[in-house]
């Protein structure tokens, strides 16, 4: 039973993540891009705390000592974070709730490149053919011209949507590697706590960051964020478990294995969205999402 029990545990991952999402998008219409993205890290820290006092009280691991390796890797994963999450949130309102989740996932295929530049991870055939299929489907997704969506695919990639979706990616994959780099400078430490005490890390120093400059330049949006504390705790939570979960079970089975089962994120999105926001997609849109998703199933099975 303990075998598969990664199954369940990424299942919840991806629909927490998939909830947070949608809880963010409705706070964006009262307190913004930066406000909702201060929210994901604000009201996350607690309940990321909590995490990291668990593992170490109950499953008896040591608290680690940080190192200069693990700041920078920790600055880099959390700066690109927070970029990757304003302009996840951006393309969301100005497009629609499932393409902006499908935007995101191109962060699996980004960071096969980044891996490659950072990391030294190899990046063999099957790895380009999945890059090729995804950006294929985010043009599906975004065609410049929707009235001649197949000649539109050609310059497709220079729309506004499309290019805030690609950084989107780009951001998330830069943080893929920047955490994963922090707890590998944790030398010695058990997977689960150089996890829970990288979270923590991390969230602490982007509530700092991004806390701080909203405050010296944006104080009204601060002040909207702590008053909306009851919708924002959501937020929180599920993106808190969200991060929980993939930890958890990356640290049980391959990632190839939980990145794979956690497209099903795209499939929630789809009946959040559709349930909830009313919205509909074209054919061209749908065949988009699938060749997205194939591109996402090749890189996620490389090892």
């Amino acid at each position: 039973m303990m075998a598969a029990a990664w199954i369940p545990i990424t299942l919840g991952a991806a629909l927490a993540q998939t909830l947070r999402n949608a809880a963010q998008r409705q706070l964006t219409k009262s307190l913004g891009t930066l406000g909702a993205t201060l929210v994901r890290f604000l009201y996350g820290l607690p309940f990321a705390a909590l995490w990291l006092s668990a593992v170490h009280l109950g499953g008896g691991y040591v608290l680690p000592a940080p190192n200069t390796a693990f700041a920078g890797w920790i600055l880099l994963g959390s700066l690109a974070q927070i970029a990757a999450t304003a302009l996840l949130l951006r393309v969301m309102a100005e497009r629609n709730f499932t393409l902006g989740v499908a935007y995101s996932k191109s962060e699996l295929i980004q960071v096969a490149v980044f891996g490659f530049v950072f990391l030294s991870d190899r990046v063999g055939p099957m790895t380009a053919v999945a890059i090729a299929l995804g950006t294929f489907g985010v043009l599906m997704l975004s065609p410049a011209d929707p009235q001649r969506p197949w000649r539109a695919l050609i310059v497709g990639w220079t729309t506004r949507s499309a290019l805030l979706g690609l950084a989107s990616g780009t951001g998330f994959a830069l943080s893929a590697v920047g955490y994963r780099g922090a707890a590998l400078a944790l030398e010695g430490s058990p997977f689960l706590m150089a996890a829970a005490y990288s979270l923590v890390a991390a969230q602490s120093l982007q509530t700092i960051v991004l806390g701080t400059g909203l405050l010296v330049r944006k104080r009204e949006v601060v002040i909207g964020v702590l008053r909306a504390w009851r919708q924002s705790l959501f937020a929180g939570f599920m993106g808190a478990a969200a991060s929980v979960g993939w930890f958890t079970a990356m640290a049980m089975e391959p990632i190839a294995h939980v990145r794979t089962l956690g497209l099903i994120e795209l499939v929630f999105a789809l009946v959040i969205s559709q349930r909830f926001f009313r919205e509909r997609f074209t054919r061209r849109e749908l065949a988009g999402l699938g060749v997205l998703g194939c591109g996402l199933v090749i890189v996620t099975l490389q090892r």
